[in-house]
């Protein structure tokens, strides 16, 4: 491609998003189900509100994309995407960001295009089900207009090595360019990147192969770009962050120079490369580009020592260890995977306890399952577990010559001498991720069990045809996507179909303890027994292979599972019918005097709002949030160690603002008004004057139902309007501003100039001053409302919101159903009269900006509506003039019922 100018990856969200030149793009992965276990557990509990402040926390710590999986066994994924998705639409500062569209299932990639406002990734298509298929995914990709990655799997499997990643991808590239038509720069390939530093070997040039691969792909597949999931290169050492961010780090240093584009990463847990540690960064770049046989261990060992800075060990001290008992003395040799006394120990508890297999069986399972449990706890990293799992073979290796002899002479007395276990592995059908797979056979293997690992993409006919050929003692099942889980329920169910009797494992990324408890147990009779991570295989196989062990085993097993079952299968919320719930309205007592009358009624314009009247209304905390500060102004300009930054990037803000103020840079407009408005039942009448007789829009509410103990009031915001059989006079109010006219154009400059800091520092700006438009308006109104008059409060009184009256938003808690806002919009006309947009998903255009409704009485308050019933839905589609689909669509996340049922 020498001379020929690279076309950019164009993508957009609520505002348009050009790749610029050697700039590298960062998709933030906390919106991944798989990678981030706090988004997945809000997303399961349906706390989608709360969810979203993490696609907010990833914009503000630097993503330029936001990466939305919701692949999980016990998630439905077309819904959880689209309700996400639904939801984000509405948030201005994430809304603007691009999406990438992130399942293994076309059917909720195709649910999150059909939510998407601009042009997103689909992550992603591969060739792992053939050419046709590919082909076929490819079409419908581009048809919705969206950019796609491209995985660098065929139907042999994952590519490894840089010979394997490179044929895949050029071959996926003459499909999709010259068969498909798909425009080059759209493509994105991610040619796997895979962990390093396991403790085996043939791992460990992974790194280099990823950057070799995408060096050629840079140079021989004109205008494709090169992405990947940049933390699976760390995998090793979870748990420590230290040593993460400096494989992060290190690791992009060396990928971007070789042509990478972006990266999936917690943008959050980057160290800038050059601020690594001298020691840390050389040891880390020795794993990474595989330049010594010994690097793993050096870097093992050199995390330790960052864990316990200060922590000072004589030679004394690191070998008292050896004036425990036998017992203690293995435990303390497979945790630390030490080997210089393992056979001399081993041997003395042979002695001790009469049989070897009593040794294994106790103070090595022991040992190992310390081992396991501290691995679980993210306090010891994998390649220190191959090293315990090693010293455990060593041991075993001791007792071989032992345990034969002993074989032997049973076989000779004619005694039965139970075989060593013998386990099948496979990762099913559809299916090519293997890692954790194989380091589970490692494991196992290494405490003296047999293990045939049959693979990735293994039919479910083709595993138990192989167990019953090998006489397997049990059966292991991995998987990664979600797909996955559904070919284990098979597996299960033809286990039970053709009579097996063999214990079940069930191990990988997507798999759960509850998924495993309510999905696949109750379609096999025998113990279905998920395992959380290697460590903890050889524990859980010894106990369910010991004719000791196992009935314990297997009884505590099925009671925690049948928890389990209950658990999930219990009503999730008691609720009412809509019928009580509106015979339990906010109590009111109505009184005209609560009622404020305004001091006009219909529709006012604001148009260029000083900008110097909406910094006196700005909360700057979400300000420095943006920059990755976390604190409070002003206590985080004194903080201690963040203070000093905070109070530059406070000056270079207030200087920017400065020149925005006095060029004029960026405009303010908004619109507001109020109306005579009465309500009807949970509908609320808006007028066209005094007369009350023409109703010239509604607003439609939702009622509180579910969770509402005792007489505790099922509330709705039409509770807080006087309803129309009282006869008085109420109203309510509406509103909407921006202050992102003129921030693309102020941004773009700034980009073209290469200032990434003042563009970010614009938007950061712009957000602020939208929020303060809405706080200062909401100030005006109280003032034109009459009730909010003589209030004297303080600027942080305001932000805090310490004054009546409420002004609750359209697809937020109160009011989660975003197609009101068309309403607001018709009724004051916003689009004409300030150029503010609501695209076909009810998100504001432009990204900063503010709207709502207001209200008065003295008793209005914020609430959350929570689930709601199936009555509400069907008495909610005839007040809304939608389909009951249409309804649900919208209100997924909100419905204490399932639709499908």
């Amino acid at each position: 491609m020498s001379g020929v100018e690279t076309k950019p990856l164009r993508l957009s969200g609520s505002q348009p998003f050009t790749q610029q030149p050697g700039v590298y793009i960062m998709i933030g992965e906390r919106t991944n189900v798989a990678g981030s276990p706090k988004f997945a557990r809000l997303i399961k509990e349906g706390k989608y509100e709360e969810a979203i402040a993490i696609a907010r926390q990833q914009v503000e710590n630097g993503a330029n994309v936001i990466d939305i999986c919701m692949d999980e066994g016990m998630i439905d994924g077309v819904a959880a995407m689209t309700r996400f998705l639904q939801l984000l639409g509405s948030e201005p500062e994430v809304a603007k960001a691009p999406f990438m569209v992130d399942s293994s299932k076309w059917e909720v990639i195709e649910a999150g295009l059909k939510c998407l406002q601009g042009k997103g990734i689909v992550n992603s298509i591969s060739l792992k089900e053939g050419e046709a298929k590919f082909r076929e995914n490819a079409a419908k990709v581009r048809k919705y207009g969206a950019a796609v990655v491209v995985m660098a799997f065929d139907e042999d499997g994952q590519a490894a090595t840089y010979a394997e990643k490179i044929r895949i991808c050029e071959r996926a590239y003459r499909i999709l360019v010259d068969e498909v038509g798909f425009p080059p720069e759209d493509i994105i390939f991610d040619p796997n990147i895979l962990t390093v530093a396991t403790g085996m070997e043939e791992h460990n040039n992974y790194a280099v192969d990823f950057i070799n691969a995408t060096r050629w792909i840079k140079a021989n597949l004109p205008h494709a770009k090169v992405s990947g999931g940049v933390s699976n290169i760390s995998f090793s050492f979870r748990g420590n962050n230290k040593v993460r961010e400096a494989m992060h780090s290190a690791f992009l240093y060396h990928a971007i120079a070789a042509g990478m584009d972006m990266g999936i990463v917690n943008a959050g847990m980057l160290e800038v490369y050059e601020e690594i540690e001298p020691e840390l960064k050389v040891l880390v770049e020795d794993v990474l580009l595989n330049r010594r046989p010994d690097a793993t261990e050096r870097l093992v060992e050199h995390g330790e020592r960052l864990k316990d800075v200060g922590t000072v060990v004589t030679e004394k001290k690191a070998e008292e260890w050896r004036n425990g008992t036998v017992e203690e003395r293995l435990a303390h040799a497979l945790v630390k995977g030490m080997d210089a006394y393992i056979e001399i120990d081993t041997e003395e508890a042979r002695v001790k306890l009469g049989r070897p297999l009593l040794v294994i069986e106790g103070p090595l399972m022991a040992g190992m399952s310390v081992v396991g449990d501290l691995f679980g706890a993210g306090k010891m990293f994998l390649p220190q577990v191959v090293k315990s799992a090693r010293v455990m073979k060593k041991a075993v290796a001791h007792l071989t010559p032992f345990m034969e002899a002993e074989k032997a002479a049973m076989e000779a007395a004619g005694q039965v001498v139970k075989a060593q276990g013998k386990i099948v592995l496979a990762t099913v059908k559809g299916d090519v991720h293997d890692i954790g797979k194989n380091i589970v056979g490692v494991v196992l293997a290494c405490n003296n069990y047999e293990v045939i690992d049959m693979g990735v993409m293994v039919s479910c006919e083709k595993i138990l045809e192989r167990a019953k050929a090998e006489k397997a003692d049990m059966i292991g099942l991995s998987g990664l996507i979600t797909p996955s889980l559904d070919e284990m329920v098979h597996v299960a169910k033809e286990m039970e179909r053709q009579g097996f009797k063999l214990p079940l494992l069930i191990g990988g990324a997507t798999t759960s303890r509850a998924h495993t408890a309510v999905k696949i147990a109750p379609h096999y009779s025998e113990p279905v027994v998920h395992v959380l991570d290697a460590s903890r295989a050889v524990p859980v196989t010894t106990s369910l292979l010991s004719d000791e062990s196992k009935p314990e085993f297997v009884a505590k097993h099925r009671a925690d599972y049948e928890a389990v079952r209950k658990a999930h299968s219990a009503p999730k919320q008691q609720a009412v019918s809509l019928e009580v719930a509106r015979g339990r309205r906010t109590p009111i007592e109505w009184r005209a005097e609560d009622l404020a009358v305004p001091e006009f009624t219909g529709v006012r314009v604001l148009d260029d709002f000083p900008l110097e009247t909406l910094r006196e209304f700005i909360d700057w905390s979400p300000f420095f949030h943006t920059w990755g500060l976390k604190g409070i102004y002003p206590r985080i300009l004194d903080h201690e160690e963040q203070g000093a930054q905070a109070r530059q990037i406070f000056a270079d803000g207030k200087a920017l603002l400065d020149t925005i103020i006095a060029q004029k840079l960026i405009t303010a407009r908004g619109v507001y008004g109020f109306f005579p408005a009465n309500a009807v039942g949970d509908d609320v009448e808006l007028y066209a004057d005094e007369s009350r007789e023409t109703v010239v829009k509604r607003f439609h509410f939702l009622r509180q139902q579910a969770n509402r103990e005792g007489s505790e009031p099922c509330r709705s915001l039409a509770d807080f309007i006087a309803p129309k059989e009282t006869g008085l006079r109420d109203y309510i109010g509406g509103f909407a501003v921006t202050s992102g006219i003129g921030v693309k154009e102020l941004c773009d400059r700034f980009r073209a100039e290469n200032d990434d800091y003042n563009a970010i520092m614009a938007e950061a700006l712009a957000d602020r001053l939208a929020e303060a438009f809405a706080e200062c308006l909401h100030k005006r109104v109280r003032d034109e409302w009459g009730y909010g008059r003589g209030e004297g409060l303080t600027p942080q009184e305001l932000i805090q919101e310490g004054y009546r009256g409420i002004r609750p938003a359209p697809g937020y808690p109160a009011c989660p159903d975003h197609t009101e806002k068309g309403a607001l919009w018709d009724l004051l006309d916003v689009q004409a009269k300030t150029g503010m947009q609501i695209t076909e998903s009810f998100a504001m255009w432009p990204g900063s900006s503010v709207s709502g409704i207001y209200f008065a009485h003295p008793q209005s308050r914020y609430f959350s509506l929570g689930k709601i019933e199936r009555d509400q839905v069907e008495d909610y589609h005839a007040r809304k003039g939608m389909s009951v689909a249409e309804v649900e669509r919208w209100l997924g996340p909100n419905l204490n019922y399932d639709p499908a049922e």
